[in-house]
């Protein structure tokens, strides 16, 4: 089942997508990721969540990657005495360590990490900047703020602080049992939420151990200022654009959006745009126009994947909503211009690329060439090709079935797990066989096949061939 698109779809698996045949309608829609989300359920939920996309994959008959999201140091309010409050402008309200439900005058806010990070004047945001308060006055575990908009708040509501850095873990407790589960059940990826500072994803990675890919999610203004030294420490990228939303002014957004997948782009990370990208298909069977253009927008700076949350989690159009972002993706790509746009976002520099793959990509160009197939063992290689945007599909041909599910998430690129082959001389005849019978070269058309010496071993990429197909 080969996709006529490059850009991937990551879509979020809930109560409204559960179950084997949903999770394989999804796909069949054009799902080729599935985000667990660890922010809710029990391990119960997830096991059964993941059992399904190993069972789908099955039934489509390509491979498919499990994104385990950890939920991170989410900062969240106390409760109330009734369940909510009533907020006017201008009135005081003290924020608290007090555990007693509060009320218009005092809530609880139940984590001293953001006691010392607060400063004076600094602005506190809740519920999703719904809420906004100015800092008045500060006590070791206490501080006294004016309410600057905002109407009402319920129990556990969000709680940000912008520009300001919580000395807090990214990896919680919780997070620390669920990474363990997680990579227990062999997830392929592995998001790390609220990533602020480098040293949070060096802890995940030495936790992980190369056992999936490490992913950074930035939705912290501070990660921005580390960013090279936490994209050294990762294997793909997520631009969460909806806790950096409320953290960053709105006009912000894009232009940072911009720079992350340009940064990825760079050094060829798998990169996703994520939040509100069909929003109103949580309860609409169409999106807005504005939606299909943001859609559309991630398409033409070339990310990789772009994420579907509470549409497919919890929505009443799931498959719709998975089907009308591939139809998107699917006609910006159809656009005469797209390449070229795609390609003025981050242009193709040889002195970028090592020489075998700026070979293959240049070779590529030529109008009888009809794909790439790049054998690989860890996945590696046809990441590389990738990097480059090659507009010929690449098929990539592993042993390890590993590989191709964090393959699912990388651009142009289909996997296909194939016995591992150790002769040079078989490489022709084993490329050209796998791309005519997925459909990707027909009689007489050539194949490019980038491989390495000695076959098996990592990393090695090293001998770039041409082929043909045979005539019939």
């Amino acid at each position: 089942m080969i996709r006529a698109r490059r850009a991937r779809i990551v879509a979020t698996l809930g109560p409204a997508s559960s179950g084997v045949e949903k999770v394989a309608e999804l796909a069949r829609a054009g799902a080729d990721v599935f985000r667990v989300n660890f922010s809710h359920g029990v391990h119960d939920d997830h096991a059964r969540t993941i059992a399904s996309v190993r069972a789908a994959e099955a039934m489509v008959g390509r491979p498919l990657a499990v994104l385990a999201d950890l939920q991170g140091p989410k900062l969240r309010l106390g409760e109330f005495a009734g369940g909510h409050i009533a907020l006017s402008a201008g009135q005081p309200l003290r924020l608290d360590m007090n555990s007693a439900p509060g009320d218009s005058r005092r809530i609880c806010v139940p984590h001293p990490e953001v006691f010392a990070a607060l400063k004076l004047d600094a602005l506190v945001l809740l519920d999703d900047g719904k809420v906004r308060l100015r800092v008045t006055e500060l006590g070791r575990d206490f501080a006294e703020t004016l309410v600057e908009a905002g109407e009402a708040l319920s129990d556990h509501k969000g709680l940000n602080l912008p520009g300001l850095t919580i000395p807090i873990p990214a990896l919680t407790a919780k997070d620390r049992e669920d990474l363990s589960f997680a990579l227990a059940q062999g997830v392929d990826w592995v998001a790390l939420s609220f990533v602020q500072r480098a040293a949070d994803m060096a802890e995940l990675r030495q936790l992980v151990q190369g056992r999936a890919g490490v992913l950074a999610k930035i939705e912290k203004p501070a990660a921005l200022e580390a960013l090279d030294e936490i994209l050294d420490l990762c294997n793909a990228v997520m631009v969460a654009r909806g806790d950096l939303g409320v953290e960053l002014a709105p006009e912000e957004v894009p232009v940072v959006q911009k720079q992350l997948v340009r940064a990825a782009r760079l050094r060829g990370l798998p990169v996703i745009v994520a939040t509100q990208m069909l929003e109103s298909m949580i309860h609409s069977p169409t999106p807005t126009r504005a939606e299909a253009s943001d859609v559309a927008g991630a398409v033409y700076e070339g990310a990789d994947a772009l994420m579907l949350s509470a549409e497919s989690a919890v929505g009443d159009y799931p498959v719709e909503a998975v089907a009308i972002m591939d139809r998107i993706i699917a006609r910006v790509e159809r656009d005469p211009r797209w390449p070229e746009l795609m390609r003025a976002e981050f242009p193709v520099d040889d002195a970028d690329a090592d020489a075998l793959v700026a070979a293959a990509r240049r070779a590529a160009e030529a109008a009888s060439t009809a794909c790439l197939v790049a054998f690989t063992t860890t996945g590696a290689t046809a990441l590389r090709l990738a990097r480059e945007r090659p507009l010929q599909p690449t098929l990539a041909l592993t042993p390890n079935i590993s590989a191709a599910r964090r393959l699912a998430l990388a651009w142009g690129v289909e996997a296909r797990v194939i016995p591992e082959v150790f002769d040079p001389e078989e490489l022709a005849r084993v490329a050209v066989e796998q791309a005519a019978a997925h459909g990707l070269a027909g009689p007489n058309q050539r194949v490019l096949i980038l491989a390495g010496l000695p076959m098996g071993s990592p990393g090695s990429a090293n001998i770039l061939r041409l082929a043909h197909a045979p005539r019939r």
